[in-house]
């Protein structure tokens, strides 16, 4: 288990998710130019965006954005997320791949996670609730 100073300001895992997400459509955007701007892009890009969070969750318990803010998942023992729990606590980031309604239903799914995230002394949102007790933590240098 890996000490931790406790859970960090709503702002550290937007500014984090926004980071991650600059080095996705990077990605994204290059795959789009390389085999067009269609319906199989849109599931390419993701499926990208869902394993990019689930494997570091996993393999990790950071990604790119968390690790250059200091934080990390942790499951409910303290130790990285497992599979079957970074599968659900990451599974809302599909949402915006739908087609037509993708955006209104990412919009109302990150309001909500939001809320639920300010709302929770420690810090979890219902995509960590869902996922059996995941937390988003600052780690200790």
């Amino acid at each position: 288990m890996m000490n931790h100073a406790g859970s960090p300001k709503i702002f550290h895992r937007i500014a984090a998710r926004v980071i991650d997400y600059v080095v996705i459509s990077a990605v994204g955007a290059g795959i789009g130019v390389a085999i067009g701007f269609g319906f199989v892009w849109l599931l390419l890009t993701a499926l990208l965006v869902f394993g990019y969070f689930v494997v570091g969750d996993v393999a990790a318990g950071t990604t790119l954005g968390k690790a250059a803010l200091g934080l990390r998942v942790e499951g409910p023992s303290g130790s990285q997320p497992a599979l079957g729990a970074a599968l659900a606590r990451e599974a809302f980031v599909l949402l915006g791949a739908v087609p037509f309604a993708g955006p209104l239903l990412a919009l109302v799914a990150w309001v909500s996670l939001f809320v639920t995230i300010r709302g929770n002394p420690l810090g979890q949102g219902w995509h960590d609730r869902w996922a059996g007790g995941t937390r988003v933590v600052r780690k200790i240098a």
